[in-house]
């Protein structure tokens, strides 16, 4: 992210730096209007598919002596609207985190260019995977998905989903989607924009492709854990920003980044590779949503450890990198040692020879000029 100048100058309207300056007020207007529209019969029917989750099926279930109504939400055409609606809700929020918290820290800091980018990109994300990890756990946690590790493929496809899960979604999408224009809003620097887009699209890719496969179980506990992951790390670059000399957060981070990537793909195995190809719904009717064939567990998995093993080529290049700064930085030092502990001994040997030239010269003089030799006492004498 870029550094935004406010200027006191008034840009002209509609002008690129108008439209930066005031992009959250721009979205938050637009965002009123599909509000406003659920107060008006003719327009409600339209707002609420921006708005409300759509495609709800309702199922009694006969628990108890009372027959009770449970309503879940299956995925189609519609959720688009939602998504845009919450992509809009996030460039809101984003500008509020940015204005209300973030602002206020590095006016108080006074980072330098790239710090203070850093500071804006791992604030950001702070709070969205901090929000989307607790939210997730709670859904976990709710449905029982931990406790019974066999509901990640049993009973495939899960088309059927409690509101929670299938609104954690549209948010999760909604959030991805509204980086996009956020690179031009920012500012964003040329040479940050690829590396910005590729994991923007590996998020919506991933995100998307396990709503759309009906493998929305699995996606969300690959996603809490990664969040928990990414969220120690922006959180450790915080503090470091904070002072440099807390860098033990990347030392956990790096330890639990590998294993990270070791149960992602533990689990991707376990439940493509085995649950699902042992399951008794095979075929591919995309009708009923069920794409349980060879093919298309095979893509699923590929897409999945070609993501873990760009994350793995990323993270042992960076490492290697870091570790070859420090062995650099402590070369340096001990080269800068033994140069100054010579120059101290040059300083030192020059003191004393500078002192015992000093010396001779004074009892030269003294020899010469200051003690009066027999000749001398003669001619004075005469």
């Amino acid at each position: 992210m870029g550094i935004r100048k406010k200027t006191s100058k008034n840009p002209p309207v509609l002008s690129h730096e108008f439209v930066i300056q005031n992009h959250a007020d721009i979205v938050s207007c637009v965002a009123m209007v599909f509000l406003l529209g659920l107060m008006f019969e003719v327009t409600s029917k339209f707002a609420v598919l921006f708005i409300t989750v759509q495609y709800n099926v309702t199922i009694s279930t006969n628990e108890g002596p009372e027959e009770t109504a449970v309503n879940h939400f299956h995925h189609g055409i519609k959720d688009l609207a939602t998504v845009f609606f919450y992509m809009l809700v996030a460039i809101i929020m984003h500008a509020i985190i940015q204005e209300y918290v973030l602002d206020k820290f590095n006016r108080k800091k006074h980072f330098s260019k790239t710090k203070h980018s850093k500071f804006n990109e791992s604030g950001q994300l702070s709070a969205f995977y901090l929000f989307s990890f607790a939210w997730g756990t709670n859904i976990l946690l709710s449905e029982n998905f931990l406790s019974n590790p066999v509901t990640l493929w049993e009973g495939y496809p899960h088309t059927l989903m409690p509101f929670q899960m299938k609104f954690f979604y549209i948010c999760q999408m909604g959030y991805w989607l509204h980086a996009l224009p956020e690179l031009y809003f920012q500012k964003a620097k040329k040479e940050d924009i690829p590396r910005q887009l590729v994991y923007i699209f590996l998020y919506l890719v991933h995100i998307a492709g396990a709503y759309i496969l009906n493998l929305n179980r699995l996606g969300l506990v690959l996603l809490v854990l990664h969040y928990f992951v990414e969220l120690l790390f922006h959180v450790s670059r915080l503090v470091y920003f904070s002072n440099e000399n807390r860098q033990m957060g990347f030392t956990i981070w790096a330890v639990l980044f590998v294993i990270g990537r070791l149960l992602t793909l533990s689990l991707s195995v376990l439940t493509v590779g085995f649950g699902l190809s042992t399951a008794e719904n095979q075929g591919f009717d995309l009708a009923a949503g069920n794409f349980n064939i060879f093919f298309v567990r095979m893509t699923v998995l590929s897409a999945i450890c070609f993501t873990q093993a760009f994350m793995m080529w990323k993270f042992i290049n960076f490492q290697l990198r870091r570790w070859r700064e420090h062995a650099e930085a402590q070369t340096l030092k001990k080269k800068q040692a033994p140069a100054k502990s010579k120059s101290k001994k040059d300083k030192g040997g020059r003191a004393r020879n500078t002192q015992l030239q000093i010396n001779s010269n004074g009892v030269n003089g003294v020899s010469s000029h200051g003690a009066d030799s027999p000749r001398s006492r003669k001619e004075k004498s005469s």
